[in-house]
């Protein structure tokens, strides 16, 4: 047979399967396609980061006296509002558990006012910049159209509240935006390995990309500093109150560390929020809300750190990023410990235990 016949029975039988799977994707059912365990995983996740966001926004939003942080907050809770039951309905039908999370039964709404209105407003800055990095990790472990398609819409309620934020901020004239450069005349090429030395006194100055990651991470730790101080006030556990101390300490630690980096090169450092919290002694949270969330912001400070380690070509930085993320490691360790012992870490779905399937036949 001719080599064009050939080439177009192929061609034929290929379109024909095309249009076949093209219309089969027209009419498919999602909801009989199973969850995978990449999504269900995300969506188990989302919902329990999500519960606790929301209890401090709840919470916030209920000792906020200006009009303009209020208006904002009331926009985040409504937008979870919204999220929480989609979430909610993705995992009912297929069968697993709704997980607990954060209730009403992790709240004080007669609690007195722990942080001004300022810091509220950086918390929800800070908390939609981890959101939006939590949505789209989700999206792309997600395979079915629709589960995509909710994610997709979650990432632009994060975008709408980010630039939200950020020009609140900027019209309170409370955002500290990062340093300035000046442009050189001609692009520039690294001509030798020194470029990637800087344990000596004459290192090359810090990289732009640099920068970023260094106050990038000088501000979330700043944010696990002030967390961790207004809640080791509040706190009732002993042993919570001991790593909140932990905490505030080891923050601080790194906090001074990466200063230093940009303060060697005559860069500013982003400000404190310290001065933002009150002198109040009672838990607007429950004690596993508290340091769930101190948790959750040094595991996800793991991946900022990863991220300036990777960043990084001067060896006095690379360095620093080890010993900050090795502290982190010894931090969390105590703090599962913690969770475990007093049941606040909630389970998530696990993969089945085949040798227990066959032991128990």
């Amino acid at each position: 047979m001719p080599v064009l016949s050939i080439m177009k029975i192929i061609s034929n039988v290929s379109g024909y399967y095309k249009y076949i799977i093209l219309n089969r994707g027209e009419k498919m059912n999602y909801e009989k396609i199973k969850l995978t365990s990449a999504e269900i995983g995300t969506l188990w996740t989302e919902y329990v980061y999500g519960t606790m966001t929301d209890c401090v926004n709840r919470y916030m939003y209920s000792i906020i006296e200006d009009k303009s942080i209020k208006k904002v907050f009331k926009d985040a809770i409504n937008i979870f509002a919204k999220q929480k039951q989609e979430i909610t309905e993705f995992i009912k039908k297929d069968g697993f558990p709704v997980p607990l999370g954060f209730t009403d039964a992790d709240i004080n709404m007669e609690a007195p006012r722990l942080f001004t209105d300022i810091f509220c407003l950086q918390y929800l800055h800070v908390m939609t910049l981890h959101g939006l990095i939590g949505h789209i990790t989700s999206l792309s472990a997600s395979t079915r159209k629709d589960l995509r398609q909710m994610y997709d819409a979650f990432d632009n309620d994060g975008k709408r509240m980010f630039h939200e934020t950020i020009e609140l901020l900027l019209e309170k004239g409370k955002y500290q935006r990062d340093p300035l450069f000046y442009p050189s005349d001609n692009v520039e090429f690294v001509d030798n390995r020194d470029f990637a030395s800087g344990l000596l006194q004459t290192s090359r100055p810090l990289g732009a990309p640099e920068i970023v990651n260094l106050s990038f991470n000088i501000k979330k730790n700043i944010m696990a500093k002030s967390l961790s101080i207004a809640f080791s006030q509040v706190v009732q556990d002993k042993e919570a109150r001991k790593f909140l101390e932990d905490s505030q300490n080891t923050a601080d630690n790194q906090i001074q560390l990466l200063n230093k980096i940009l303060q060697n090169d005559n860069l500013p450092s982003p400000t404190s929020f310290e001065t933002e919290i009150t002198s109040s002694q009672v838990a607007p949270f429950s004690d596993k809300l508290m340091l769930y969330h101190i948790g959750l912001l040094y595991q996800v400070g793991q991946v900022y750190h990863g991220a300036g380690l990777a960043s990084s070509m001067r060896a006095d930085l690379v360095i620093t990023y080890e010993k900050v993320i090795l502290k982190n490691i010894a931090l969390t360790k105590n703090w599962f410990t913690i969770m475990v012992k007093n049941k606040w870490l909630e389970q998530p779905p696990l993969a089945p235990n085949r040798k227990e399937i066959a032991r128990d036949k």
